[in-house]
């Protein structure tokens, strides 16, 4: 049964990048928004992406996350050059926003459905893959040649499935591969508290891991290795936010810069 679900899932997502490369998409390097003096904020609400605090399309309530992003982030606004790597993006919207927000910037992109896809550029390299799959992560890196010329990524936002599973696989994966003083970012990661259906292990949510690493209290995970435990427990700094909803939670983990 698992190898039949593993071929529809193939041939699903083949299916779904074949479809990707004829979809119209909006080119945001042509783009004649003026970005000067704006916020990300701005930028989240012209591309439509519900990190704003508002949503364009409906003018509904969004997150709220802007003005935790630029907290954090607006350092990087003067590197010459940043990479950026977010696990599930959607529209590309949130992508876009951060191109333009960060000048020197290129964003890789990971998502199971690129169909949603509906902006492109020069610097937004988007792949349709499982981003909890170690297979298909693996062979990313290496067709982006990874290992010998990024090495590293200064940002990393898990904007995902929302699935404990799939959150706890991905940072026990990529936290490796953050810069010193880059951030690791979970977005809506307390929905496995939240939403039974998302809770779909045994082991630590990711709120009760980062409560576990700010009291000093040893813990174990079965998706969690000591190692990444330890890179936790020494080398982070942990910040916890709630944007506009019941159900918005935020947290950037910051790997700290050794001097």
């Amino acid at each position: 049964m698992n190898i039949i679900q593993d071929k529809l899932n193939f041939f699903s997502l083949f299916k779904r990048n074949f479809l990707y490369r004829f979809k119209k998409k909006t080119n945001i390097d042509l783009d004649d928004v003026n970005v000067n003096g704006k916020t990300l904020d701005d930028l989240f609400y012209y591309y439509g992406t519900d990190k704003a605090n508002y949503i364009k399309s409906n003018n509904r309530i969004g997150h709220g996350f802007s003005k935790f992003y630029e907290t954090h982030l607006s350092k990087f606004k003067k590197k010459n050059k940043i990479t950026i790597l977010e696990l599930g993006s959607y529209s590309g919207a949130s992508a876009s926003a951060f191109l333009k927000y960060f000048p020197n910037s290129e964003i890789y992109c990971l998502d199971i459905n690129l169909l949603n896809i509906k902006y492109c550029s020069k610097k937004m390299h988007v792949f349709g893959i499982n981003s909890s799959d170690p297979k298909s992560i693996n062979k990313f890196l290496t067709n982006i040649n990874f290992y010998e010329k990024i090495k590293n990524f200064d940002i990393i936002i898990d904007d995902g499935s929302h699935i404990q599973s799939d959150q706890l696989l991905n940072l026990n994966f990529f936290y490796k591969f953050i810069n010193e003083g880059g951030f690791y970012i979970i977005e809506d990661y307390k929905f496995p508290k939240y939403f039974k259906h998302l809770n779909d292990v045994n082991d630590l949510r990711i709120d009760e891991l980062i409560k576990k690493i700010i009291d000093k209290d040893y813990f174990s995970s079965k998706f969690i290795s000591k190692i990444t435990i330890d890179d936790l427990n020494n080398n982070t700094n942990i910040f916890e936010y709630k944007g506009n909803g019941k159900h918005s939670d935020i947290v950037f983990f910051e790997k700290k810069a050794i001097s």
